[in-house]
């Protein structure tokens, strides 16, 4: 759950707003006034820009943040491979490197080990994706088992976007525009480029990432909804400006670049931003401030309507990945099978718990910490057990409330390759397809029907 206002440390300042262009000091008088870099900058400070659009993108999506910095980000040693690098981090989906299969997957949750020690660096892994971090057009699905923090290091993903969804432990980020506390039930977006470290205050961690190539993420547009409901852009929460200045010789950037990493060294923190403004910022989201929309009458909606944030592409409605939950919520449609419907779908599903015993679609086996993945157009739906539940329940027409669960989706358009790590992973549930064999038929014709077809 996420954590409550009164527990948050009382340093940490958050910004409201997605969207916004903010300023924030650490020391007053530090941003330059009525210009972005004068010939010397207040306190002596650098001037930096940090784009995360093209210079000539239409200014409704251009994004960029300008950084006043105690020494410049270019102050480093040359890059290297990284030693030891991380094997199971994929930016590139093809035959050499991922299996394609339409087969339904699901992965019981892994536990975090205790030894060796694994930062989130180490602890990231890849389950699946597709297209190419060099060609700046797809995505990648990641998983993390974390338990213990990046002291002295930093990452920086030149390669994309990532959406963090911590499951279990809540994460300290350190970013260049200032300092984050996520818990499970919240997320995070760390923007392309942005450098980040992550510690972990309740000790063991893990949780889900999506990374996406090309494209950044907004809120989707509400259509006939209105203007109101789904994730409000005023809940978003960006960090203020926060700076460290002493001297730390052998400082690591680890650099994720074409889905490998490099690093290099420096003798100073990369979090030396004593001010900046801008619209180009990490943010994170309580998503029991999601206001959900639901059937009042009869069906089930289509789970579009659960859209926290989406990554368009150029096709109008169509994503290159969505982030789409399913929170705790009034279910009150009439005669209405009410759990999500039987499906073949041209997107592609990834499914993760954050917490509850049970998820609405799957009476068991599906559980916090693990994950599903229904491929294009790969029949997916309830269990048995959540299917003959349902139609023998008695108070069907009754409004009941779930709760206690918050299960989400990362969906895409894309076919997703799988990494052969996860194929042979012992977490996966390979009796998964069990849970629908048990599905019988109900079929009962009329008797006029019957005798026709005796005759």
């Amino acid at each position: 759950m996420a954590m409550e206002e009164e527990q948050t440390p009382p340093e940490l300042r958050y910004l409201s707003g997605l969207g916004n262009t903010f300023t924030s000091e650490a020391v007053p008088g530090s941003l330059p006034v009525g210009q972005n870099n004068p010939l010397v900058c207040p306190l002596g400070l650098y001037a930096e820009q940090l784009s995360g659009t093209s210079f000539t993108t239409p200014r409704a999506r251009n994004l960029r943040t300008w950084l006043y910095r105690i020494k410049p980000s270019v102050t480093h040693e040359p890059f290297y491979p990284r030693n030891p690098t991380n094997e199971r981090l994929v930016g590139e989906f093809d035959r050499t490197t991922t299996v394609a299969t339409p087969t339904q997957l699901r992965w019981r949750p892994a536990d975090v080990p205790l030894h060796p020690g694994l930062d989130f660096i180490d602890g990231l892994y890849t389950v699946c994706g597709a297209g190419s971090s060099c060609l700046r057009h797809g995505y990648a699905i990641h998983m993390y088992a974390a338990n213990k923090p990046m002291d002295g290091c930093s990452l920086c993903n030149a390669d994309g976007d990532f959406l963090i969804v911590p499951q279990q432990g809540r994460l300290f980020i350190t970013t260049e525009c200032g300092r984050l506390l996520v818990s499970p039930g919240e997320i995070v977006v760390i923007p392309q480029g942005l450098r980040f470290a992550v510690d972990l205050p309740d000790g063991p961690s893990r949780g889900y990432v999506s990374e996406i190539f090309g494209a950044h993420f907004q809120l989707p547009d509400l259509g006939p909804i209105g203007a109101n409901g789904l994730a409000s852009p005023r809940d978003f929460l960006s960090p203020t400006a926060w700076f460290e200045q002493e001297h730390h010789p052998g400082y690591t950037i680890v650099h994720k670049y074409g889905g490998e990493l490099f690093s290099a060294t420096q003798d100073f923190s990369p979090f030396n931003v004593v001010a900046w403004h801008g619209n180009y910022v990490p943010y994170k989201y309580d998503l029991s401030k999601f206001c959900p929309f639901n059937t009042v009458l009869l069906d089930h909606g289509d789970p579009s309507v659960n859209t926290v944030l989406t990554a368009p592409t150029d096709k109008p409605g169509v994503a290159l990945l969505d982030f789409v939950i399913f929170p705790p919520r009034w279910l009150v449609a009439e005669n209405t099978f009410r759990p999500p419907y039987y499906h073949r779908n041209c997107m592609s599903e990834f499914m993760g718990l954050i917490y509850g015993i049970e998820y609405e679609a799957k009476a068991d086996g599906f559980l916090p910490g693990g994950a599903s993945l229904h491929s294009c157009m790969t029949p997916h739906g309830p269990d048995t057990k959540t299917y003959e539940a349902t139609i023998s329940r008695a108070a069907a027409n009754e409004p009941s409330r779930l709760s206690g669960t918050l299960a989400f989706m990362f969906e895409s358009w894309l076919i997703p390759r799988v990494c052969p790590w996860a194929l042979d992973s012992p977490c996966r549930d390979l009796d998964y397809y069990q849970c629908w064999i048990g599905l019988k038929s109900h079929f009962s014709p009329p008797a006029a029907a019957v005798d026709d077809e005796n005759e």
